[in-house]
């Protein structure tokens, strides 16, 4: 009984040891499991906020997107609007270019009649200029032998003139 006793009493105390033991490793992992708990109550708290966030920042987003868009459907209605200007007033200027185009081949043509009707009318002076210069030399050819035989003649006159004195102061 004794023996038997000692045997159960021995039993008792390991498996005292063995609660003990037990019960230490459970605090253990009661503390751990408390950590964890803190933790993943930590992490869910931190997962909330980051949600939070992500929303608020898509939302922002969206509202950029948006007013981008708003912004580029703006400036490419303003660059049509311009685009359309441009080619009306380009139309306008290649209009304006024929025009003057136009007007510069027809002064030309009106140029070119000019300088031939210049060059013609240069000429036909030239030879009239030349005709008369002909006729002017002539006729002062004409009139320096006249005026010769005028003198001749006045120097004929002068000494019959002279003769008919001398034969008159001789009558007398």
């Amino acid at each position: 009984g004794v023996f038997l006793y000692h045997h159960l009493q021995q039993k008792v105390r390991n498996a005292e040891s063995l609660a003990q033991k037990y019960k230490q490793q459970q605090e253990a992992l009661s503390a751990q499991l408390q950590v964890v708990y803190e933790h993943r109550s930590r992490l869910e708290r931190s997962l909330q906020k980051e949600r939070g966030e992500h929303k608020k920042t898509k939302e922002d987003f969206l509202v950029y997107k948006l007013e981008a868009q708003e912004a580029l459907n703006k400036e490419k209605q303003d660059s049509m609007n311009r685009y359309g200007a441009l080619s009306s007033q380009h139309k306008i200027l290649k209009n304006q270019h024929e025009d003057v185009k136009k007007q510069l081949l027809d002064l030309q043509l009106q140029h070119n009649s000019l300088k031939l009707e210049h060059r013609k009318t240069l000429e036909t002076h030239n030879q009239k200029y030349a005709q008369l210069q002909q006729e002017k030399d002539s006729e002062v050819t004409n009139l320096q032998d006249t005026v010769f035989k005028l003198r001749e003649e006045s120097k004929l006159l002068r000494k019959a003139h002279q003769e008919v004195h001398s034969q008159l102061l001789s009558a007398q």
